[in-house]
């Protein structure tokens, strides 16, 4: 997708767990005394749900193997890890290889309204796209028309409801079955607090082959609902229409609207249509949100789960770890037992100060009681201490099946 004005351009464009110690041990080498035993590899059991909107919304099992990869990747690519990076270019890949709508730019399928989930981004990207595309806060949008007198491709960055929206468009034809090439002639803030649009400073008419450029549709979905396109400049975007159950949650996150909201649904939706009781999954997470506000003391937080990742392995060994500045982290390990049908009595006794190869032991301890809401491969969503509701996703990539 393009919010670029520059060149030809359309766009808007480790599996090891974290060390463990023990205070009896501190301060070594962390290279001898960071590394968890064997059985910490063991598979859990988990439980991964299907959810009502899933069944409405149609993927084959290679498109659902790239949109989980999507899931928990923030800044639509801008922050993946080289794991996560390399789940999506396996994914496209895959699905490129397959045989989707044969003939994208002359099927009705690539009309409508798009939403940007992931771009990679080239060095060449330009100033507006940096800006924009890899703030999670704003949607960013494509919208294709070509069958009418005025073919014209769209991109759209919406800031928020209260706020508005900017549009940039383009002049479009189609070259064949899979490219689109356009021009871009005009963009506008549709600001809500304004009853007029303000335009985009940029000169299209002065720019000439600059605001040229074009875009191949490698894959088009059977039913409609997810597109892969590369850019002239090397870009690849992947796209849907609608977005399923974990993604809009996730969504709500990022733009910091309804969240508690949106979590009880999502919940609610689960718990109609679950079967099995849920277990933790092992593997790296990341804390994306919690239902608590931080406070000033970092020690307090990182002590209460509120910030950092989580490595779990053996459905009983936990390890948190939170990077707190100029190379310093703190570390805290311990155990967790499962007590009831969805329930972990957690005990985290075993924390530290981290500088480089050593560690620095802290007397600390906490005993919390973790009720596991839902859990599926790339998304976990817990009740800890003093009732804060904890969201995170899984950081280490996806297992190979």
């Amino acid at each position: 997708m393009a919010l670029t004005f520059h060149a030809t351009n359309f766009i808007l464009q480790s599996n090891a767990y974290p060390p463990s110690f023990s205070r009896r041990t501190l301060p070594f080498s962390s290279s001898k005394l960071f590394k968890p035993s064997p059985s910490h590899h063991r598979t859990c059991l988990l439980l991964r749900s299907s959810l009502v909107q899933e069944q409405e919304i149609s993927f084959t099992d290679e498109e659902t193997q790239l949109v989980d990869a999507l899931i928990g990747i923030q800044g639509r690519g801008r922050s993946a890890s080289p794991q996560q990076l390399n789940d999506v270019e396996r994914a496209v890949n895959v699905l490129e290889g397959l045989q989707g709508v044969s003939d994208p730019t002359g099927s009705s399928l690539i009309e409508g309204h798009w939403q940007l989930m992931f771009t990679t981004r080239p060095g060449t990207a330009s100033p507006i796209q940096r800006t924009f595309v890899g703030v999670d806060f704003f949607s960013v949008f494509q919208e294709i028309s070509l069958r009418t007198n005025d073919p014209r491709v769209s991109n759209i960055v919406k800031f928020s409801e209260a706020i508005g929206e900017l549009k940039v468009e383009a002049a479009a034809s189609i070259k064949d079955g899979k490219r689109i090439l356009f021009r871009f002639d005009k963009a506008a803030f549709s600001l809500k607090f304004l009853p007029f649009k303000v335009p985009y400073p940029v000169p299209f008419r002065l720019l000439g082959d600059e605001a040229k450029g074009w875009l191949d549709t490698t894959y088009l979905s059977p039913s409609g609902n997810l597109r892969i396109s590369r850019g002239n400049k090397g870009t690849t975007f992947v796209l849907q229409k609608r977005t399923e159950p974990r993604q809009r949650l996730l969504t709500a996150i990022s733009t910091g609207t309804a969240v508690t909201e949106a979590i009880d649904e999502f919940i609610s939706l689960n718990r109609n249509v679950a079967e099995d009781e849920p277990e933790l999954l092992e593997g790296e997470w990341q804390m994306i949100w919690s239902s608590q506000v931080e406070t000033d003391s970092w020690l307090e937080n990182a002590g209460n789960g509120l910030m950092g990742k989580q490595a779990s392995a053996n459905c009983t060994y936990n390890h948190f770890l939170v990077d707190i500045v100029l190379g310093l982290r703190f570390s805290m390990t311990g155990t967790f037992v499962k007590s009831g049908t969805n329930t972990y009595d957690v005990t985290m006794d075993d924390a530290a100060i981290i500088a480089g190869p050593f560690g620095y032991p802290i007397e600390m301890e906490r005993k919390i009681n973790l009720q596991l809401l839902y859990g599926d491969e790339k998304i976990r969503i817990t009740r800890g201490y003093n009732d804060i509701l904890f969201v995170h996703v899984r950081t280490d990539g996806l297992k190979a099946k």
